[in-house]
């Protein structure tokens, strides 16, 4: 019998570490080729690493949240034969998945113990998930109905009414059920079961897709000073377009939401505003104004937020714009989106749909400079100027780089966006 080590491989692009978000072994379990072992995550990608050969797993080399270095040993497999190591060859393209918009370095943590010194096999404790914490959730009672006298004395007496069985009407509370109740030798000031104290606590290590966010908010909020404009559209006529357009669509055609139009209305305005389509490297000094349309859209998965790319959208239609929309969010949610469909972003928009709320204050996604915030529709009585009038308003709220684009820049991409999507023909005429 002899080991087998595998080493963290090299995933490519030039990384030189991966943080370990999954184990799928313990030592001890018995292993086959190909079996999938552990799960890493780099700045772009999570990457899967399966076992090359069989046997039964010795000792694993990090915890779950640490960064491992390419080439350091990850974990150690016993097989039949003389055993060896894996080499550090990179990873295929076809088993990346996960999100490509966090570009924060990672903190660097110390390597597993070199090979020469493995510890003990029976000192090696299984890998855990850390227990979660049950906490009960009960609503408030109902307020108890009772006279103002009967409410006085409970108060003076530090009876909680709660605990008072009610005998009269509807389930009143008297004098009488009170002297019943102390009776009985309930306690004044008992504490009900509803207000019970609670005391669990539940730690959540942050590790991969949140720490990722976390790391690429606090890089965004400081380095990057915000300017937030905030604008009110009136999307009447463009809701009214929409469903049109919705009611003669195609069976292969994918439903419009509003985010197409935004997209297409961005498109224009970004051509007379070239600056708000930019990333920006303040390490070099270097802004980088792009040809290239490549709208992030910010989407919720059961992971965490993932901002995968609708890349070209100056070449796109309307159906094309909505059909990509689809297909990206589809496979953000499903984990199943590649490396190039989540990253190379120029320009983000976020959108909470329903939630959006009055006004926002969106956070860039660095190295951008500008995002564009998509708050929800409402019915506003608007002035016409001889009486109010129904219409359908909602909040653009934007934040843009203040070091790259002035606020005249800012203020005059937005009231672009405004006109376009105010008077949706003007969205189809090419320019």
């Amino acid at each position: 019998m002899g080991e087998f080590t595998i080493k963290m491989p090299d995933v490519g692009e030039g990384v030189a570490e991966a943080e370990l978000v999954e184990w799928h072994v313990k030592p001890g379990d018995p292993v086959r080729e190909d079996m999938v072992l552990a799960a890493v995550m780099t700045d772009k990608a999570t990457v899967e690493i399966p076992s090359p050969v069989t046997g039964t797993v010795l000792w694993l080399g990090a915890d779950i949240g640490d960064t491992v270095a390419v080439k350091a040993p990850l974990l150690r497999i016993k097989v039949a034969g003389e055993g060896g190591e894996a080499s550090a060859t990179p990873m295929p393209e076809t088993v990346t998945i996960g999100p490509a918009e966090e570009q924060s370095p990672v903190a660097k943590v110390e390597s597993p113990p070199p090979v020469e010194s493995p510890p003990p096999v029976e000192s090696n404790a299984p890998v855990q998930a850390a227990p979660v914490a049950r906490v009960e959730v009960q609503m408030p009672a109902e307020k108890p109905l009772a006279s103002p006298a009967v409410r006085l004395r409970a108060q003076e007496g530090g009876i909680d009414l709660r605990q008072v069985p009610g005998t009269g009407p509807a389930g009143r509370i008297t004098h009488d059920d009170l002297d019943q109740f102390l009776a009985r030798g309930a306690q004044p000031g008992a504490t009900p079961a509803g207000l019970a104290k609670k005391t669990a606590v539940e730690e959540i290590k942050v590790t991969g897709l949140r720490r990722r966010i976390s790391e690429k908010m606090v890089l965004a909020t400081s380095r990057i000073p915000h300017i937030t404009y905030v604008e009110e559209i009136d999307v009447t006529d463009l809701e009214d377009l929409r469903a049109t357009m919705n009611g003669t669509r195609k069976p292969n055609q994918a439903k419009l939401t509003i985010l197409p139009f935004l997209m297409r209305a961005m498109v224009k305005a970004i051509g007379e505003q070239p600056g708000v389509n930019a990333t920006f490297d303040d390490d070099a000094g270097m802004i980088t104004r792009h040809g290239a349309v490549n709208i992030g859209i910010a989407t919720q998965t059961p992971a965490g937020l993932t901002v995968p790319v609708v890349r070209h959208a100056e070449a796109r239609s309307i159906w094309d714009c909505a059909a990509e929309l689809v297909r990206l969010a589809e496979a953000a949610r499903t984990g199943s989106a590649l490396r190039e469909e989540l990253s190379g972003s120029t320009i983000t928009i976020t959108s909470l749909g329903a939630m959006g709320g009055i006004a926002t204050t969106p956070i860039i996604n660095h190295p951008e400079v500008a995002i564009v915030g998509v708050n929800k529709i409402m019915t506003r009585p608007v002035w016409d100027g001889s009486q109010f009038i129904p219409r359908k308003m909602m909040n653009l709220s934007s934040s843009f780089d203040h070091r790259v684009v002035d606020g005249w820049d800012a203020a005059s991409f937005v009231q672009r966006l405004k006109v376009l999507l105010e008077t949706p023909a003007l969205i189809f005429i090419e320019s």
